[in-house]
């Protein structure tokens, strides 16, 4: 019996790593043959502040219960970003989500998190520092957090540029 309780005491300690904000909630409707159907749809993003984040959708006749959805759903859509030492993204990157397009570029430390809406909320709960963001296009909040994560999920380390090309990390170096 003690070791089922370890095991529950440790799933807790990694259930509480993870932070999750809601970015919208949006009342929906969908019209049916009695008349109109009221539900909530929740845009969260869940992230555990070291690398990994992920942005779910939830729908529910609830708020509660379209937030919870939304926590499921995020978690199953986690992305591992690389990080470096001064808490900002390796390289420049640009990502798309829907007619949302972002550009990111990394930034020196003590520079902050400088972006907006929902790009902002995906980048603290990354774990990224200091970082310049912008987006372009749309403004929807949804689209805007996939465009994010996408920009977030083709981001290389110099070490994996050196595996795929076949060289030696020194040799990126050497111009």
């Amino acid at each position: 019996m003690a070791t089922g309780r370890r095991k529950a005491n440790r799933a807790k300690k990694e259930e509480t790593t993870w932070q999750e904000r809601v970015i919208q909630i949006r009342r929906v409707s969908k019209v049916v043959k009695g008349g109109k159907k009221l539900s909530f749809r929740a845009i969260v993003v869940v992230g555990n502040e070291r690398g990994q984040v992920g942005v779910g959708v939830g729908k529910a006749s609830d708020v509660i219960g379209a937030v919870k959805k939304g926590v499921a759903d995020g978690k199953k859509h986690l992305i591992d970003i690389p990080i470096t030492k001064a808490n900002s993204i390796p390289h420049p990157i640009n990502g798309v989500g829907g007619g949302a397009k972002v550009i990111m570029r990394p930034a020196a430390p003590g520079t902050g998190v400088i972006a907006g809406g929902a790009v902002r909320t995906v980048l603290e709960l990354a774990g990224v520092r200091n970082v310049l963001a912008k987006q372009l296009g749309s403004n929807n909040p949804l689209n805007n957090a996939r465009a994010a994560v996408n920009a977030l999920s083709t981001l290389r380390t110099l070490t994996e540029v050196a595996e795929d090309r076949g060289i030696a990390i020194e040799k990126l170096y050497v111009q």
